[in-house]
């Protein structure tokens, strides 16, 4: 089914205003009536699209890291250099988050984060699993399902152990992790 291009065009209208609006105001303190505004719609159209502004938020990052590692992927099998890529896309953007989340007040979005890592690490699970199954169809599907599990945990957490603590490149990190998220994959093929 294809999404009317009006309905693209208010949705991205909405994020680039909350965007905006960001850059001058606390989150916390930016309402639906201050995006709504800036973007010239109502709010049944608002939320038409987003439940609240924590959805929107939610829509706004993990939009953004999910596209970023697809792209990056071009349908690969799950390899090192798949676990590279996807790392060094997380570290990417960990780093502007970060970045744009110094611009507004921290403890406003901090359980915002929490949310976020969920979310990606769900949608790491997903990628993860149909790479599996794609590269081992043999394998019992709870089995698969358990090793993406596994793995979009572990590149994720890597990723925030690689922000929060340590002083190498990531990648330099990830050079240095890789072995025991490659032990992993060659685990499920047995």
């Amino acid at each position: 089914m294809k999404v009317d291009p009006r309905i693209k065009r208010t949705k991205k209208l909405l994020i680039e205003s909350f965007i905006k609006i960001g850059q001058k105001k606390d989150f916390k303190n930016i309402t639906i009536k201050d995006i709504t505004e800036e973007a010239t719609v109502n709010r049944a159209t608002f939320y038409s699209h987003f439940i609240d502004k924590y959805d929107l938020v939610d829509v706004v990052f993990t939009e953004d890291i999910l596209e970023r590692i697809v792209k990056n992927l071009n349908h690969h099998d799950l390899n090192e250099e798949t676990i590279v890529k996807i790392f060094l896309t997380l570290t990417e953007f960990h780093t502007e988050k970060s970045t744009e989340l110094s611009l507004q007040c921290r403890r406003s979005i901090e359980s915002f984060s929490s949310i976020l890592e969920q979310k990606v690490k769900k949608e790491l699970e997903k990628l993860f699993y149909s790479l599996l199954l794609k590269q081992q169809p043999e394998l019992d599907s709870e089995a698969l399902k358990i090793g993406a599990a596994v793995l979009s945990r572990g590149i994720y957490g890597a990723s925030v152990d690689w922000q929060n603590n340590s002083s190498l490149s990531a990648e330099q990190y990830i050079k240095k992790a890789l072995p025991f998220m490659v032990t992993e994959i060659n685990d499920l093929k047995g």
